[in-house]
């Protein structure tokens, strides 16, 4: 996957922004509801990988939405836990929400974009994304910002939706991502692009063993995926190894 034009970039951008904005305030009931929860085992699954490799880590989490996946990783007792998205009213919500657990002063929800992450190199542990990279207008290059920020050792972690190859696990996600979740999508957002685009933003999105060569491309080695649920959802991890 080749860098893509700069107008097509910020287009994709802010079609982005502008639809989870509108959607921001059915935003986690949806995404609970058509996982059939699954979402959260995800995320726990993801977490609990990163804590055994790190203690007290500082991270980042990017496309950090209304912070589901900042909240979790509260269990690792970081030492700070930074969430970046250019969603204004996603960011809203998740500081409800942080506010809510008493977690202010260890998580920290600003806006910034996944292509101009505004922190410093080498200064993060882990950098994590949920359900996100498909969003990116240019993949490659937020994950070249993720292994920017994160120090050498450090880990890029991306959980995220993939194609199940396998029977029966292959037919019915593709009857359900096609026809049901885009149905019951808009009936409770009122948005009727945001659950179209998201079953389109996955069948396009490079899984498996072609997202793993982004990782490299990234400059991450020992890049490894673990397949959850039969392959609908993946965890991919990559480690920083050279100072850039």
């Amino acid at each position: 996957m080749g860098n893509q034009p700069a107008n097509l970039n910020e287009g994709k951008k802010a079609a982005v922004k502008s639809m989870f904005d509108s959607i921001a305030w059915r935003y986690d009931f949806l995404n609970h509801f058509l996982s059939f929860n699954f979402d959260r085992l995800w995320r726990r699954r993801a977490i609990k990988l990163i804590s055994k490799s790190y203690k007290s880590p500082k991270i980042l989490d990017v496309a950090t939405g209304t912070g589901d996946f900042a909240l979790e990783a509260m269990k690792l007792n970081p030492s700070k836990i930074s969430g970046i998205d250019i969603s204004c009213k996603m960011l809203e919500i998740g500081r409800k929400k942080v506010e809510k657990k008493g977690f202010s002063g260890k998580i920290d929800l600003i806006y910034g974009d996944s292509e101009k992450i505004p922190f410093d190199d080498n200064i993060f542990d882990v950098a994590m994304v949920a359900f996100g990279v498909r969003n990116f207008s240019d993949p490659i290059k937020g994950l070249l910002e993720m292994q920017r920020v994160i120090r050498r050792g450090g880990m890029i972690m991306v959980l995220e939706f993939s194609k199940p190859s396998g029977f029966p696990f292959k037919p019915i996600y593709n009857f359900y991502f096609r026809n049901i979740l885009p149905l019951f999508g808009r009936l409770f957002s009122k948005d009727k692009a945001a659950y179209s685009y998201l079953p389109d933003s996955v069948m396009k999105f490079p899984d498996n063993e072609e997202f793993l060569q982004l990782l490299v491309r990234a400059g991450c080695s020992d890049t490894r995926q673990i397949k959850l649920t039969g392959g609908v959802a993946s965890i991919y991890t990559g480690i920083k190894l050279s100072m850039q």
